[in-house]
């Protein structure tokens, strides 16, 4: 053996010193009972279904996934991409981190050279909560419809604002992108085949942001791959409304996947083991999908609970959110949010979207409704009145209500 020297000694020593400033521990020393709290305050959160958090069970599912590197080939990862593009009726499936860089990447695989477009609905996550992606990453100008029925864009929506002319004045619509659900709301599938046959016909192509299409698929006993079948691309989110802590999945056809796999790694989405991811969102496809129903229910209870007291539905629990005005009740979002947050077992509120997910409690509902009804009678007690037809004209819009002047549903809609 021979002996250490000093140069030897003197590295061994800076190796060391750089080891203690590297090393970390990121668990505080109560982490057991913080994750305990935590996942108590998931259950009573209105926020958004994306804070569902794994339980134990899909963690000792996802750790026995394997561990390979998915920028080559990755089993329980390619293993999920094979299901989910059989279970959606497409060649091919690509794993992507999020919804945003699934639809993004969708876009831009399908966009080959300017000048283009594309249509979607004012209200889709594509164009209020991608950060101007589309533009940005495909220098694609997006041409947004209001529907008619406030509802679902229609083939008559589509046909109004569609840019089918070649005129070097305009921009040549592409792309056809829909959301299903939006908002908690269900697009009528005879509507999404009806205009998946008019874009086809005129040369479009089609794109699902299907990031909450279980819900769909779930309250209507529609199969995946026939909700799917209309368009020639879609995005599935798994921790929307399924409860895994990460990724999504792109679907299309085999030529499309391979193009929008070589995008992924340009935008920086080329992952390594990512078999763990997998296997959470594996557990979230069988376990939690069951779940669903009651989520349905539990929002439809929660809307009749606010309407019995006299507020206002602005968009009705079709899958599992509700939109909703206090006015009536002279209360405002503010206040509603700051005593829930004083309960002795506080309650997480935003404005008027209230959203309901596979790991809301009974308790929290019946909470959330016990509230309103205290705070409305502390407002009848101190003077207020409402009108006889239940609205009062005179109530202060609530702050954190959704006032787009394009949208006259009061919604505050985010990821």
């Amino acid at each position: 053996m021979v002996p250490p020297n000093d140069a030897t000694t003197e590295l061994q020593a800076a190796q060391a010193r750089i080891a203690a400033q590297i090393k970390v521990d990121v668990l505080t020393p109560t982490q057991a009972a913080d994750n305990m709290k935590h996942i108590n305050d998931v259950a009573r959160s209105f926020i958004s279904d994306t804070i569902t958090v794994p339980d134990k069970s899909m963690y000792e599912y996802a750790l026995q996934a394997s561990l390979g590197d998915d920028v080559y080939a990755e089993p329980s990862t390619t293993a999920l991409e094979a299901h989910v593009a059989r279970i959606t009726g497409k060649e091919a499936a690509i794993f992507m981190p999020s919804g945003t860089m699934s639809n993004q990447i969708a876009l831009r695989t399908h966009l080959l050279q300017p000048p283009y477009s594309i249509l979607v609905d004012v209200r889709a996550h594509i164009n209020k909560y991608e950060a101007g992606g589309t533009a940005f990453h495909s220098g694609a100008s997006s041409i947004t419809v209001l529907p008619e029925n406030w509802h679902h864009l229609t083939l008559a929506d589509v046909k109004r604002e569609v840019i089918l002319s070649d005129d070097v004045h305009f921009c040549p619509t592409k792309i056809i992108a829909l959301e299903n659900t939006l908002n908690g709301t269900i697009m009528p599938q005879s509507e999404v085949c009806a205009i998946s046959e008019y874009a086809h016909a005129n040369g479009l192509m089609m794109h699902l942001d299907g990031a909450r299409i279980w819900h769909v698929a779930s309250i209507t006993g529609t199969p995946l791959d026939e909700l799917c079948a209309p368009f020639d691309s879609a995005s599935l989110c798994f921790s929307k409304g399924l409860g895994a802590p990460i990724g999504s999945m792109l679907v299309g056809t085999k030529a499309f996947v391979k193009r929008a796999r070589s995008f992924r790694k340009l935008f920086g989405g080329g992952m390594r083991q990512t078999g763990v991811m997998a296997g959470c969102a594996a557990y979230a496809l069988t376990h939690n999908f069951p779940l669903l129903p009651r989520v349905h229910e539990l929002a439809k209870r929660l809307e009749k609970g606010l309407e019995d007291l006299g507020a206002e539905i602005k968009s009705r629990a079709e899958t599992c959110m509700i939109f909703y005005d206090p006015s009536p009740l002279g209360l405002e979002y503010t206040e509603i949010a700051e005593r829930g947050s004083q309960l002795a077992n506080p309650l997480t509120l935003g404005g008027s979207r209230v959203v309901v997910h596979i790991q809301t409690s009974d308790g929290a509902v019946d909470d959330f409704l016990a509230l309103i009804r205290t705070l409305a009678e502390e407002k009848e007690k101190a003077g207020f009145k409402r009108l006889a037809n239940g609205t009062n004209t005179d109530a202060p819009v609530g702050q954190g209500a959704y006032q787009d002047p394009y949208v006259r549903k009061a919604v505050k809609a985010d990821a």
